[in-house]
């Protein structure tokens, strides 16, 4: 199974959601997926991941992919997952064949607060405050970052975070709803193909 990954920012979020949904799929019994990242085009931001003529254009020059997966940040907006919905809907106007699917998650509120669920963080952080938080990424990632002696690396500390974050998907599964639900979706699909 082919994977293409279609993130907000593919530069810092590919260290991060590359390893995610590769130990997603290795959960849900696909650990032999190839997962890639959308680099062509290259989507910048919400106001072009969301965009259908975008997304048409992901799918026709990456038809190998089996599975297409808009994974964006929710940056506080509440209707973000409603947005996503309603791309999911149109399926039928965004993939060419049969055999393809698209689905979304939108992280709560970015998807650095994923990596940071796969890691113990420190004793004065409240998980809620960090989920809730408008700007984690700024508040908790970077320090985090900073302290762990990563944020001079690949991805401003990503890629190693990143991928220490996806060894410890249970983790990210049990503190991430979001993460659950898209996991739900993919495993019933997985089945079905």
């Amino acid at each position: 199974m082919n994977v293409l990954v279609i993130a907000e920012d593919y530069r810092h979020d590919q260290y991060i959601l590359k390893p995610l949904v590769h130990a997603m799929l290795t959960y849900v019994g696909r650990p032999r997926a190839n997962v890639e990242m959308c680099r062509d085009p290259m989507l910048r931001g919400w106001s072009q991941v969301k965009a259908i003529d975008a997304l048409k254009q992901v799918v026709s020059r990456n038809a190998m992919a089996d599975l297409f997966l808009l994974l964006v940040d929710r940056d506080g907006t509440a209707a973000r997952r409603d947005e996503l919905d309603a791309i999911e809907r149109r399926n039928d106007s965004i993939l060419l064949y049969d055999r393809h699917a698209l689905m979304s998650a939108c992280a709560h509120q970015e998807v650095e607060v994923w990596l940071l669920a796969g890691h113990d963080l420190p004793s004065d952080w409240s998980w809620s405050r960090v989920r809730k938080h408008p700007n984690p990424k700024e508040v908790y990632y970077q320090p985090f970052a900073q302290e762990a002696g990563a944020f001079q690396g690949p991805g401003r500390g990503r890629k190693r975070l990143g991928e220490a974050a996806a060894r410890r998907y249970d983790r990210i599964r049990q503190l991430c709803a979001e993460i659950q639900d898209l996991e739900t979706r993919l495993k019933q699909w997985t089945e079905a193909t």
